[in-house]
């Protein structure tokens, strides 16, 4: 257990190395750890080593893994306290990071890190992965560098295990968690990889959409048609397609799949009335992407549309002729890829088998559908009264003198329910983003009170694990 005395000194020494906390977060950043592209794959290496390298540092048993892929890291704490028992927890990031594309759009390139002044006069790091997730990951790795440097030792036991393809899908990683389930038994997992409700207000995110994501080929003559010959006489699959999926909404923006909402639960009252003080208005969430009319369910609140309820999107649509001029043709397939986001109690398999015969129930004669399944994965919901929550939700709102929120995310990260899966472990996900840090896009950034806020946060969060009961 930890003393609780002991933690001020560990805040005041993040304080006090804050300036080389960001140059170690730089090092990091400039290495282009680009997992989709293979020329990338000895960056991605050297950015394994170097963590593995800084990580021993502090007292771990640090090593590169092997994988199919990109290589993995597990560093597992060695120092056991004064012989109690003491939780042990997994602590997961990622080192690999987005493609840069299109470059042109980066206002200074994209690994050479930098800290500049947003628009508004905040304090940015801009790069690529300054937020998703090297600057996560490190918020939490700088905070154990404080732990050991004031006291020694940590306030719990630990794993740090990092990955190197979050960004392509984690495909290698899953068969890397079966072959070392003993290796990486813990009491529950920690995930740095969410955000915040704002910029000065913190989250832990209890729940997050399961993903369906399919693509359908609707084909019917045997070669593209010309227009003026079969027009009006040959099926067109375009007009099928979006036929088809027009039909999937009705006018007050529930999906018509039958079966699609079976097991869906509303949130607890409790929770909805915290959502609802939020006040997440079309104004605030809508405008400045240019839109102002919600388009979900019309009967939901918008933060539930966006958080707890299921989705359908149409993500593109291909068909025909799409060059430049013209060309008259009918074609002979249109393809759709169609993505679900699924809450709690619905069944990836079940959804996808509903939405493939929703489909096939609607074919004219002369049309036939082929189906790819491109992932699934099942929503994840914590339990409300889980310990380590309301532990971790006591260590953020000291932090930032503001209640954390427990707020739902409708976003999937499949690795969450892959260690449920795989080792059984409920994850507690807090993050330091924001919706403006442009992850996955040109201009990333992190802003630097997250990153310095989130390393404070993480350090009073071991030390209220280490005293939360189990």
């Amino acid at each position: 257990m930890s003393n609780p005395s002991q933690l001020q000194p560990v805040l005041d020494r993040i304080d006090a190395d804050f300036d080389n906390s960001l140059a170690r977060l730089f090092t990091l950043l400039r290495i282009k750890s680009i997992s989709a592209d293979p020329a990338f794959a000895e960056d991605c290496r050297k950015a394994a080593d170097h963590l593995a390298r800084d990580i021993a540092t502090l007292g771990f048993e640090a090593s590169v893994r092997p994988t199919a892929g990109h290589p993995a890291i597990v560093a597992k704490s060695s120092a056991k306290g004064n012989g109690a028992p003491r939780p042990h927890v997994l602590f997961y990031g990622h080192y690999d990071v987005q493609p840069v594309d299109p470059l042109n759009l980066w206002h200074r390139p994209p690994f050479e890190p930098i800290v500049t002044d947003h628009a508004d006069g905040r304090k940015i790091i801009v790069a690529r992965g300054a937020e998703d997730d090297k600057g996560q990951l490190m918020t939490f790795v700088e905070a154990c560098r404080a732990w050991k440097s004031v006291t020694g030792s940590l306030p719990l036991d630990l794993t740090i295990l990092i990955e190197g393809e979050e960004e392509i899908g984690s495909k290698n990683f899953v068969p890397f968690l079966e072959a070392n389930k003993q290796e990486l038994k813990a009491d529950f997992a920690l995930v740095c990889d969410t955000g915040m409700w704002d910029p000065n207000t913190p989250a832990i995110t209890t729940s997050l959409r399961g993903l369906v994501y399919e693509e359908v080929k609707i084909k019917a003559a045997n070669r593209d048609l010309h227009s003026g010959v079969f027009g009006g006489g040959a099926q067109n699959p375009i007009r099928v397609l979006t036929r088809i999926l027009g039909g999937i909404f009705d006018d007050n923006g529930h999906i018509t799949i039958p079966g699609f909402y079976d097991g869906v639960k509303d949130l607890p009252p409790d929770i909805l009335a915290q959502w609802k003080k939020l006040n997440l208005t079309a104004d605030t969430f809508l405008k400045p992407i240019g839109l102002s009319i919600p388009a979900g369910e019309k009967d939901r609140l918008l933060i539930e549309q966006i958080s707890s309820r299921p989705t359908c999107d149409v993500n593109g649509i291909v068909g025909g002729y799409t060059g430049e001029g013209s060309k008259t043709v009918i074609p002979a397939e249109a393809s759709a890829k169609v993505s679900f986001r699924l809450v709690e109690g619905q069944d990836p398999v079940k959804i996808r088998n509903a939405f493939r015969a929703y489909v096939t129930a609607r074919l004219p004669g002369d049309c036939k559908a082929e189906f790819l399944d491109h992932s699934n994965a099942p929503a994840i919901a914590l339990d409300w009264n889980m310990k380590p929550l309301a532990a971790a939700k006591r260590a953020l709102t000291d932090e930032w003198g503001k209640e954390a929120l427990l707020i739902g995310s409708g976003a999937s990260i499949p690795i969450v329910a892959d260690f449920k899966k795989t080792l059984g472990l409920d994850t507690v996900l807090i993050g330091f983003g924001l919706d403006d840090d442009n992850i996955h896009s040109p201009n990333e950034k992190y802003d630097l009170k997250s990153f310095h806020k989130g390393i404070r946060s993480w350090a009073r969060i071991l030390a209220a694990l280490a005293e939360a009961p189990r």
